[in-house]
């Protein structure tokens, strides 16, 4: 456009440049008269402002259209018809979408690996967002962020079987990038299965998740060992871990690269695999303090085998708090209500919030008290990670304790609970959080909706 089009008064030849001249006139006369005028100006030169030029739209694919070119020999039209997909999130196309996350374009299947997890995301991306007359924010979908957001990140919506082969096939991908995204698109979707699904799911990733932790990318080995961790965590009626898988982990405790290794640590805590406490011992052992120490003493206490005991309550009396308060934590989960006196006692002289919150998780353990003093740490942003997780391995068996929360005035805390109540995976909290369906916040009824769908799926009984 010229000087004197709509944007023209960025030159002074434009309503802005003479309403300048107008100002530099009134100056000297601030009467009402003036001001008058100087409003009518500035309106009129609002709405007198040329209409910006229309952009044509682009033309419509039908979603029938779309799935047709998903198949098409031409690798454009598959690329155009997944971001399609990725634009419009229809639950209807994942199956289809599954052939093109093995396409043998890389473009195609990353833009078909995006589409899949932004269908089956809890808040879907829009990968395309226009803002004001012509300026475009383009959003991406990445695997990774999703995953490391946690295993709330998906919705209700069941992931079918086809997708979960499709994107374990492409973490084999000779592209570093397709099997990254794939794999960690994995890691976000493999949560949904429950009940027989989750048990083939299972079976059949053990291997080929065992064999990604041997391949010569770090980067790989670091989100397989990972996404071992979120999905084979143990639920119930799940069959105890493949040996080939759980041994695979204890082997990436030696991987040569440092973050490899921590995640192996948290991910044998993760799956409670006691055959790999000795090595997690004598890497403390080896330790002795500092964060490589406080995360083998950590994934010790999770998996909470009882031979751990002697350690756990030697470390009460450590130097450092962290490992204080992971030994705690690790009495606490041994289940045996004889140790509370000794962890009351370790802790009755801490004054720092984390481990006053340690000892009240370790009595609500141990003695079943209420857990208002760890649901009130929700709302501290310091200690809610901490409280979260352990409310969620307080939830099963317990879930008329999370009454008071569920009905707190506060809807985050009340949309925690359900979520909490939804992972720890007890059926027994359905009825519980159905009522919150007509909760009056949206995002508590977003939760609650999530929460209902996995308890559900809960309630089928497994096939033996």
């Amino acid at each position: 456009m010229g000087r004197t089009g709509w944007i023209g008064g960025m030159g002074g030849t434009g309503w802005i440049g003479a309403m300048s001249r107008i100002r530099a006139v009134g100056g000297s006369n601030q009467g009402r008269g003036t001001r008058w005028m100087l409003q009518a100006l500035l309106l009129l030169g609002i709405l007198s402002l040329p209409v910006p030029p229309a952009f044509p739209a682009p033309a419509q694919v039908s979603f029938e259209q779309a799935t047709r070119d998903l198949a098409s020999p031409d690798a454009s039209a598959r690329l155009k018809a997944a971001q399609m997909m990725k634009q419009a999130g229809y639950p209807e196309a994942a199956i289809p979408l599954a052939a093109l996350v093995t396409d043998p374009t890389d473009e195609v299947q990353l833009e078909a690996i995006a589409a899949e997890l932004n269908i089956f995301l809890e808040e879907r991306v829009v990968p395309r967002k226009r803002i004001g007359f012509v300026i475009e924010v383009r959003n991406h979908v990445l695997a990774e962020s999703a995953f490391s957001s946690g295993p709330l990140a998906i919705g209700a919506k069941p992931v079918p079987s086809e997708v979960l082969t499709a994107l374990r096939t492409a973490s084999r991908d000779e592209q570093p990038r397709v099997a990254l995204e794939a794999i960690y698109a994995f890691g976000v979707l493999a949560v949904e299965p429950s009940g027989q699904a989750r048990r083939e799911l299972l079976h059949t990733s053990g291997p080929a998740l065992a064999a990604l932790l041997g391949v010569p990318d770090p980067a790989m080995r670091f989100a397989a060992v990972r996404v071992v961790g979120r999905v084979f965590a143990p639920r119930v009626h799940d069959s105890p871990i493949e040996e080939s898988l759980g041994d695979a982990v204890i082997t990436a405790l030696n991987d040569p690269d440092r973050a490899v290794k921590s995640a192996a640590m948290e991910s044998l805590g993760l799956l409670r695999y006691a055959r790999g406490v000795q090595a997690l011992t004598e890497l403390f052992q080896y330790y002795g303090k500092g964060e490589p120490a406080e995360a083998a003493l950590d994934a010790i206490a999770r998996v909470a085998y009882g031979a751990s005991a002697p350690l756990f309550a030697s470390q009460l009396t450590a130097k450092s708090a962290a490992l204080r308060g992971i030994a705690a934590e690790g009495l606490a989960r041994l289940g045996d209500a004889s140790q509370l006196p000794a962890i009351q006692a370790a802790l009755a002289s801490e004054r720092g919030d984390s481990l006053l919150l340690t000892g009240a998780f370790a009595s609500a353990m141990l003695s079943n008290v209420p857990l208002t003093p760890i649901a009130e740490a929700l709302t501290r942003p310091k200690l809610r990670d901490q409280a979260y997780q352990y409310l969620l391995e307080l939830a099963p068996g317990r879930s008329s304790l999370f009454t008071p929360q569920l009905n707190d005035p506060d809807p985050r805390v009340r949309a925690d609970a359900v979520d909490i109540l939804a992972l720890a995976g007890d059926a027994a909290a359905l009825p519980l959080v159905e009522r919150l369906l007509a909760d009056r916040d949206s995002q508590v009824v977003k939760a609650a909706e999530r929460a209902v769908a996995r308890l559900r799926a809960l309630q089928r009984k497994p096939i033996s």
